[in-house]
């Protein structure tokens, strides 16, 4: 974790888009659900890059790196393909309003 670091919101925005990167590798494997994911994705993904265009350099307090570390954590401990997909769109709300933006 990160949370004893200065961080920016585009660092946590990476990091958060990294492990969302792996989330969706997993729900991917799931090929009945393949556009879904990858259509859920997407949205989430341009949503986040949206808030890391107006925000990247916007420093954050370390409770809030901590919520975002902890939450990424928590995403990869996931090992079932059909859970990952569960958490596709709950992720990046997470994300979202631990930086104080509107999901």
């Amino acid at each position: 974790m990160t949370g004893t670091q200065e961080s920016t919101v585009g660092d946590a925005i990476d990091r958060s888009l990294d492990a969302y990167a792996r989330l969706t590798e997993l729900g991917e494997s799931v090929e009945d659900e393949w556009s879904y994911v990858n259509d859920l994705t997407t949205a989430w993904r341009d949503r986040l890059d949206a808030v890391a265009a107006a925000r990247a350099t916007e420093s954050l307090p370390p409770a809030v790196v901590v919520a975002i570390d902890l939450a990424i954590d928590q995403i990869a401990r996931i090992d079932d393909p059909h859970r990952a997909i569960d958490w596709l769109s709950t992720f990046p709300q997470v994300v979202l309003v631990a930086l104080g933006e509107a999901s």
